[in-house]
């Protein structure tokens, strides 16, 4: 059961990523399985409870991630001293680690494609699309950089984060070529900002 289940979410996202969210049908998504309709009701109402079914796993998977490189999950307001205590290492190990994730991991990357592709066709999944792939991380490391009373903590943000932004789609084009030039720049501007907080 637990597989049908985890198989007609892979399989839609699988779809939504490479048709849009609108151009799918519950008869595709089935079809794609080798199921009937019926079948595919059994586990889930509607393809927009798909859908959410699919947003939930990402956030699940989210906070996994954050909690497996000790980062801090909530806001900054929320969570002021454990964005203190955070590091600059585990800060290039996530976002090197981040990277691979929405490229290589097959669930995230399309959920990437699904975004990128929807995101001028509903309000929604531009929120969503700023959400995970835009201000979203941006802020999040803005925040970090903020906490570590680093100077001008947006203007180095956007300079690590717009570089792994513009690699997503070098990516998709160029594959796994680009992962090694991204996690350079990583460990280099780091490297940088370190120097100059030791100063």
């Amino acid at each position: 059961m637990r597989d049908t289940k985890e198989n007609i979410l892979a399989a839609a996202l699988r779809l939504f990523a490479k048709n849009g969210y609108e151009a799918v049908s519950v008869s595709e998504i089935a079809g794609e399985l080798g199921i009937t309709k019926g079948a595919l009701y059994k586990h889930y109402a509607s393809k927009r409870d798909i859908f959410d079914h699919i947003v939930a796993r990402m956030e699940q998977m989210d906070a996994q991630r954050a909690q497996s490189y000790e980062l801090p999950e909530g806001t900054r307001d929320e969570m002021e001293e454990a964005y203190r205590g955070a590091s600059i290492k585990q800060l290039i190990a996530f976002s090197c680690a981040q990277f691979r994730y929405w490229t290589e991991e097959d669930f995230p990357a399309a959920f990437r494609r699904l975004l990128t592709l929807e995101q001028y066709r509903s309000e929604e999944m531009g929120r969503l699309y700023q959400q995970y792939l835009v201000s979203g991380p941006l802020g999040y490391v803005t925040d970090l950089l903020s906490a570590w009373d680093m100077p001008d903590p947006q203007e180095k943000a956007i300079e690590l984060y717009a570089p792994m932004f513009f690699f997503y789609s070098l990516y998709d084009e160029a594959g796994s070529r680009v992962t090694a030039a991204l996690e350079e720049h990583i460990h280099r501007l780091c490297a940088k900002w370190e120097r100059a907080d030791a100063r």
